[in-house]
């Protein structure tokens, strides 16, 4: 079962210790978008600052990417196995204004801009907000 974590690592080029196995596996669990205090306080044997270097790590290497909902916190997503987190991988991200979970929307891709020139884009955030298919059941 390992292996499998183990392959996910290698493929980007992280060194696959136990602590990074371990903080793998709790991301990978999530259906939603987490914080880093999410896995803080799942993570309670693991040293705040451990998770927070490997979450800057797994981050570098692109096998997270995160946005802005407009939460205040930063927000986690594993990447697929094909991202490498560049501007045709960037997709439109939604925040439900109840529950406040946010999800990533991989099949709505962000459009192209047409810029001067003489700008370049390092990033673009597209939060769609409104209310997520469990709380809009709640609001009827």
């Amino acid at each position: 079962m390992n292996s499998s974590y183990i392959d996910i690592l290698n493929e980007r080029t992280i060194n696959p210790t136990a602590n990074r196995i371990l903080i793998l596996k709790a991301m990978l669990k999530y259906n939603k978008a987490f914080t880093l205090s999410d896995l803080e306080m799942e993570m309670d044997t693991i040293d705040k600052s451990t998770i927070s270097r490997t979450i800057h790590l797994f981050h570098e290497k692109q096998l997270i990417h995160s946005f802005d909902d407009g939460s205040g916190s930063v927000k986690y997503s594993v990447c697929s196995r094909d991202c490498h987190c560049s501007i045709d991988d960037l997709h439109a991200h939604f925040y439900c204004n109840y529950c406040n979970n946010a999800f990533c929307l991989k099949n709505i891709a962000i459009p192209e801009f047409a810029l001067s020139p003489v700008m370049q884009v390092e990033s673009v955030n597209l939060v769609i907000k409104g209310y997520c298919g469990q709380c809009n059941k709640l609001k009827k």
